[in-house]
This record gives structure tokens, C-alpha cells and sequence, in this order.
């Protein structure tokens, strides 16, 4: 297994796509182990994708897709500059709102991180911000989507590890939300500091975040009845997917009239890119994850780490540093896919709730999405600005000390997940 990791590695600094790097680098392992059938890896990603759960995945892109061309992602912003406009840090303040509103639109913190960059970038570095602040705004607050409901991620760990998805959905809110305000105070300080101009003078009138709340009714709608449909048992997952993607096309049919022909095309055409990818790396990903079991990878993990400590917290801390390290190489669907079934046995063993470990584990897998060298979110975003890597991650900083706090502040305080799905569904 060794040589394969090594080979997948090679593949990843020459630059090659991760799928085939997970493809190629796993089929080695066959080639290793003649007395497994040669069949095993060509049945392994069909296998891998026969799951009625991971119908959600396409689903909810599709859904995302379609509601990004119905007009709402521009009330979205109309509301967030309501809210926080008048915070020191103006445009920077919105984007944080922004994503935690777009969570539940487009579950996806890269396709929210380029959309904003795209939206609010060039105002952000007319008013005034340094690029490399704006891009780590834009950045980090996209953590927030995966978070918030409806989240890709938490729908892959839900799957392999078997755990309530209406659970792990309800179980984001709080943390999202909590992102969301860390780093608000990130930027309150950071625009103090530096005298960052205000977007507005004066704070909103009670007039003025109604009127944008009841523009953006049917947005603020869709983690609701997401939320409401699993509780209620009405429906799976996957089923309300399709129920997602059917609102998404009456909202911009009926509500704000704006999905016509063209952009209907262009959803369909977004989404069949996005489902192509993901489901790919999903599928593939099975070759590799067949050799780590064969190999008792997990037990040997386990047995490692249990060897050290039998503390949760402790236990939990070291999962943060290793995935934040891995983060930085491997992408954050890959690690979902590759370490939920080495770790999550290990946090069961020692009495870890799946709902707590699901959330943290998923969000510190994304942070790599924001960290060189491999980044994703970050290209996007800095690709989109022209700002260069050390510009990023010279005014980047303070936004990544703000994440690992709040992921220490959910390690710490398990109610901060649990509060809501305990109040919502049964224990």
C-alpha cells in the first residue's frame, strides 16, 4: 500500500487530475495482489455507485444550480448588505452573511466561493480592501455552505458511515452560524485596525430588513423544508433532492419569473459538470479505500491512536491536525471519502456522538479546500481577483486562525451540534 500512496502523490505533484491519480495509483495495488480478482476494480466504482443515498448528491447540484439562475442569489446580497452593511469592513461583513444564506442554495463552498468572487470581488477591491483580503473573505466565509444545509460533504459521511443525514443537516446550523459570526469579528477587528471604509452610514430600519427578508422568503425557505421533509418522514434524502430540484424550478418560474429557456440550459449544463466530477471521484475512490481495508489500514490507525490516548478531546484534536495537513494535499471529498472509515470507528470506540464527529470531521476536511497547495476554493477565488499565492496568504491569515478557533469552540461544546437535532428528531 505503501507504494501506491507514494504513486498517488507523484501523480498529484505532476499535476495530474485527482480522479485519475486515485484511479491509476489504486489499480496498482491489484497489480501488487495477484490473488485478487482482476475483476474486483472494474466492479468496485459500479459497486461503489449503487446507493440509493447518493442520489441526493446530484440532486441537491441540480437544485443549487437551478436556484443560482432564478434571481435569488441577487437578493441574497441585498439582504446581507441590509444586515451587516453598516459593520466596519462594509463588503467583507456581506460576504460572510452571504455564504451562511447561500448554504442552503448551493452546497458547495467552491461554487459559492467563485460565484461571490465573481459577484462582490472587483467592489470589494474598488472600495478600498487589499486583494489578498478580499480573497481570504471570500474564501473562508464559503466554509459556511458546507456547513449549512443542504451540505454535499455531510450527505458523502452520512453514507459511509450510516448516520442520520436529517440529523447531520440539523446538526450544521449552529456551527455554520457560528463560522459565520467568528468571522464577522475577524473582519470587525482586521477593518478597525486598518480604517476600512463603511458600505452604508446608517443602521437598517426595521422597514428595511423586512423588505429584504420577504424578497428573499424563498431561499430562507429551503433549509426549512429541507428540515421539515426529513423530520416528518415524508421523505428520504434522495427524494427530497428531487423535491428540491421541482422548488428550485417553481421559484424561478412563478416567484421571481426569471429562469427562462437559457438559463434553465445552463443550469442543466452546470450540473451535468459538477455531478460528473463528484460522482467520478466517488466511484473511483472505492479502488483506493479497497486496498486501505485490505491492508487493516484502520486497525492499525486505531490501534495507534488508542495507544496514545483514550481521551476524546484529545483524540479529536489530533484528527484536526491531521486533517488539516491532509487537507493541504488531498481535496476535501476525496478525505471524506477515503478517512470516514478509518476514523469514525475510532470516535465511536471512544464515545464520540457521530453527529459531533460528523460535523467537525467534515469541516476541518474543507479547510483544505482554502490552503496551498492544493486549494481549490483558493485557485478559484485568487484566479478570478489575479491575486497572487504569497498576497493570499499573507492577509489570509487572520481568517484561518478564526476557523480553527470556532472548530475548537465546536470540539469543546458538543451542544453546539447536538441542540438542534435533539429538538428536532427523536434521540
Amino acid at each position: 500500500m505503501l507504494l501506491v500512496i507514494i504513486f498517488f502523490f507523484l501523480f498529484m505533484l505532476l499535476g495530474m487530475p485527482v480522479v485519475f491519480a486515485i484511479a491509476i495509483s489504486g489499480f496498482l495495488f491489484f497489480l501488487q495482489h495477484p490473488e485478487i480478482p482482476i475483476t474486483t476494480p472494474i466492479q468496485q466504482p459500479l459497486s461503489q455507485t449503487i446507493n440509493f443515498a447518493l442520489l441526493a448528491i446530484p440532486l441537491f447540484i441540480t437544485a443549487g444550480n437551478m436556484m443560482n439562475k432564478t434571481g435569488i442569489t441577487k437578493r441574497l446580497i441585498d439582504l446581507s448588505v441590509i444586515l451587516v452593511g453598516h459593520l466596519r469592513g462594509g463588503l467583507a461583513q456581506v460576504t460572510c452573511v452571504l455564504s451562511a444564506l447561500m448554504g442552503g442554495v448551493s452546497g458547495s463552498a467552491i461554487a459559492d466561493a467563485a460565484m461571490e468572487a465573481r459577484m462582490l470581488g472587483p467592489e470589494m477591491i474598488r472600495r478600498g480592501l487589499p486583494k489578498g483580503y478580499a480573497a481570504g473573505a471570500l474564501v473562508y466565509s464559503s466554509l459556511e455552505v458546507p456547513t449549512i444545509p443542504p451540505s454535499i460533504g455531510l450527505v458523502l459521511f452520512g453514507t459511509i458511515a450510516q448516520v442520520s443525514i436529517g440529523r447531520l443537516f440539523a446538526g450544521g446550523i449552529v456551527p455554520g452560524l457560528l463560522i459565520m459570526v467568528y468571522l464577522m469579528i475577524t473582519v470587525a477587528i482586521t477593518a478597525k485596525i486598518r480604517n476600512f471604509a463603511l458600505l452604508r452610514e446608517k443602521r437598517p430600519s426595521a422597514k428595511e430588513v423586512a423588505t429584504g427578508f420577504l424578497k428573499s422568503i424563498w431561499a430562507i425557505l429551503f433549509p426549512i423544508i429541507l428540515l421539515v421533509g426529513l423530520r416528518g418522514g415524508f421523505f428520504t434524502p434522495s427524494e427530497i433532492g428531487a423535491l428540491c430540484v421541482v422548488y428550485a424550478v417553481l421559484v424561478g418560474l412563478l416567484a421571481y419569473r426569471e429562469l427562462n429557456f437559457n438559463n434553465f440550459v445552463e443550469a442543466l449544463k452546470s450540473s451535468v459538470t459538477d455531478i460528473g466530477a463528484t460522482m467520478s471521484l466517488i466511484a473511483f475512490s472505492s479502488i483506493f479505500s479497497y486496498g486501505i481495508v485490505w491492508e487493516r489500514i484502520p486497525e492499525l490507525i486505531s490501534n495507534f491512536i488508542l495507544g496514545i490516548t483514550n481521551n476524546p478531546f484529545v483524540f479529536l484534536l489530533i484528527l484536526i491536525v491531521i486533517l488539516l495537513i491532509a487537507g493541504s494535499f488531498i481535496d476535501a471529498t476525496v478525505l471524506i471519502l477515503m478517512l470516514t472509515s478509518i476514523f469514525f470507528p475510532i470516535a465511536i470506540k471512544l464515545g464520540v456522538d457521530p453527529i459531533h464527529f460528523g460535523l467537525i470531521f467534515v469541516i476541518a476536511c474543507a479547510v483544505g479546500n482554502f490552503t496551498p497547495p492544493v486549494g481549490a476554493a483558493m485557485y478559484a477565488v485568487c484566479t478570478i481577483l489575479d491575486v497572487s499565492l504569497e498576497e493570499y496568504l499573507k492577509e489570509s491569515w487572520p481568517f484561518l486562525v478564526a476557523i480553527v478557533i470556532a472548530i475548537i469552540t465546536i470540539i469543546l461544546f458538543p451542544g453546539l451540534v447536538l441542540f438542534i437535532p435533539n429538538l428536532i428528531f427523536e434521540k
